[in-house]
């Protein structure tokens, strides 16, 4: 949302919860273009921040000094459809990258729910779908090109700078402008989707089993209920029942969009009415089958606005998790107006990987927008913590430097990278200096 308010400097991510005021928007239309810009920002003391769709929360893409907007850059795209590899602008979106890979009857192997994010904000940060024998979007990076801040272009791949390589699929942006991407992606693949609802504790008995037996599992608890309703993807080789276009805007336009902003607005209104509401939401969510084309069932519209934290977790500790969550929601003086989603990950090796190391489940707290959030935020997040949770990258909270350091057994080695391509701190801002720690350098 570059150029919302009065003048092109101003700022505001898509919740609306971050704001910035750049001393100036660069507009790199090359490669070459971004290492000069690079090298003109450090040579007059100035930051740079990369921005992309403005889908993280936290203050990440609050930029101190110049704002980069990448959306104009030209990076020639390759498709190498023989070995399932593209290489894309880095400001691409994933929708249009989805578009893309369409064509050639390729597809990623994995998506979250929402494709607005840019192909470098999505990987920096962290971003996930669900399924326990995927990792997050980072690790279907094949090779990156980095502008590092002494303004060179360099090549990362598990070949060349695997270090550099290593940190910066997940880097939040601190350790130079990412500009291309190479992806290694799949063969385009149908989804048979499988909705239905249920109660919590029979999906959670049941967990392992889901886990073990499907390809892509979800839920969504909804507060002051025993009811969730439960998501379930799995490769099928024949697009044979696909939702019908009327069906597909009940569910997902009218119902999940329009019907729901409706009630948070009346909850928000009258919060005594938040737990009928929340009750009738889970039993207006009636079961539902159908295929697909993969990005078109992972990905679905996301209009109501809201505030999100997620942490990632053990995967065993999820049950305990979920137990103190439903206390805190019980407890809190005011009432919660969105469901909680769950989603699970395999293990990654990536060095700022919320699940580096281990297979994990993803909780993820929102509340809409509007109404009071950081109590019960804060609550959750000294449970996540305690549960050696690991927040989300792109989404509320307030670990810092001393907090995270002993969660990321790669912390240090990070460091040093930072310290070495970005030497005069082109890329740190008051926000990176508290998440982690000052700059090596200074």
């Amino acid at each position: 949302m570059v150029g919302t308010g009065r003048t092109p400097t101003t700022w505001s991510n898509w919740g609306g919860n971050q704001h910035s005021v750049a001393t100036a928007v660069l507009r790199p239309s090359s490669v070459a273009e971004v290492a000069e810009q690079v090298r003109s920002a450090t040579a007059a003391g100035e930051r740079i921040r990369p921005v992309g769709s403005g889908h993280s929360f936290t203050p990440v893409a609050v930029a101190d000094g110049r704002r980069m907007d990448l959306r104009r850059l030209a990076v020639d795209v390759q498709v190498d459809a023989d070995r399932r590899l593209v290489t894309v602008p880095a400001g691409m979106t994933l929708r249009e990258l989805n578009a893309l890979l369409a064509t050639h009857r390729l597809a990623l192997p994995n998506l979250g729910d929402v494709d607005a994010q840019t192909v470098a904000g999505a990987i920096s940060t962290g971003t996930h779908g669900t399924g326990a024998g995927h990792g997050g979007l980072a690790t279907f990076v094949e090779a990156l090109t980095l502008v590092t801040g002494t303004g060179e272009i360099l090549r990362c791949s598990a070949d060349q700078h695997p270090d550099v390589f290593d940190a910066a699929r997940i880097s939040l942006g601190a350790l130079g402008i990412l500009v291309e991407v190479t992806l290694r992606c799949v063969d385009a693949f149908v989804l048979r989707a499988h909705e239905r609802p249920e109660h919590l504790e029979t999906v959670l008995a049941g967990l392992p089993d889901l886990i073990d037996r499907h390809d892509h599992v979800e839920f969504f608890w909804f507060p002051y209920t025993t009811r969730v309703q439960l998501k379930i993807n799995d490769r099928t080789t024949a697009d044979d029942r696909p939702l019908p276009r009327w069906r597909r805007w009940l569910d997902d336009d009218f119902i999940a969009n329009s019907v729901f902003a409706a009630a948070c607005r009346l909850g928000r209104a009258a919060p005594a009415l938040a737990p009928p509401i929340s009750a009738i939401s889970a039993r207006v969510l009636s079961e539902r089958a159908y295929t697909g084309r993969s990005d078109a069932v992972f990905c679905t519209p996301r209009r109501v606005r809201f505030t999100e934290m997620e942490y990632a977790l053990p995967r065993d500790a999820l049950p305990e998790a979920l137990d103190a969550l439903r206390r805190i929601v019980d407890g809190l003086p005011f009432k919660v107006l969105f469901p909680v989603e769950v989603r699970f990950t395999a293990a990654e090796d990536i060095w700022l990987s919320h699940s580096y190391g281990r297979e994990s489940a993803y909780i993820a707290v929102h509340q809409y927008v509007g109404m009071p959030y950081e109590p019960y935020f804060r609550a959750f997040e000294q449970v996540a913590t305690g549960l050696t949770g690991r927040p989300h990258w792109g989404k509320l909270h307030w670990r810092d430097a001393t907090s995270l350091a002993p969660a990321y057994p790669r912390w240090a080695e990070f460091q040093q990278i930072r310290a070495q391509v970005d030497p005069h701190r082109t890329f740190t801002t008051p926000y990176l200096n508290t998440l982690l720690g000052p700059h090596p350098t200074t």
